[in-house]
């Protein structure tokens, strides 16, 4: 029983490989990025771009590693999360780094303006 049970999850392992992007930038939390989404209209496909402060990522190396990604829109807060290896992403640019404590930001939720934002790291 144990030595099947190895094997599917050797098998599970191969085929998960197969999926996981390998041209993703490093990406940690606190960075603001870019992100192109491929968003389905009807019959028609458009890009769409999402800009925002990373808040959490769950899973560091798998196949459902996701992201917390806030941003503004319209003068309001939105949150999404996005899966990294995902077929729907076509790309991520980091546009600034952040020096930050923390493994989760959540505390950004509540703070509007100057008081929300990071320092910056320059590279």
């Amino acid at each position: 029983m144990k030595a099947n049970s190895t094997k599917i999850s050797k098998l599970m392992k191969s085929v998960e490989t197969s999926f996981i992007k390998q041209d993703l930038p490093e990406i940690r939390v606190g960075d603001t990025i870019q992100l192109g989404l491929m968003v389905k209209e009807g019959n028609k496909t458009r890009e769409q771009l999402c800009e925002g402060v990373i808040l959490a990522r769950r899973r560091k190396n798998s196949l459902n590693t996701s992201l917390t990604l806030r941003c503004s829109f319209q003068g309001i807060g939105v949150e999404r999360v996005f899966f990294l290896n995902s077929p729907r992403i076509t790309f991520i640019k980091v546009i600034r780094r952040a020096k930050v404590r923390r493994a989760k930001l959540y505390y950004l939720r509540d703070l509007l303006g100057k008081a929300g934002r990071l320092k910056q790291i320059f590279n």
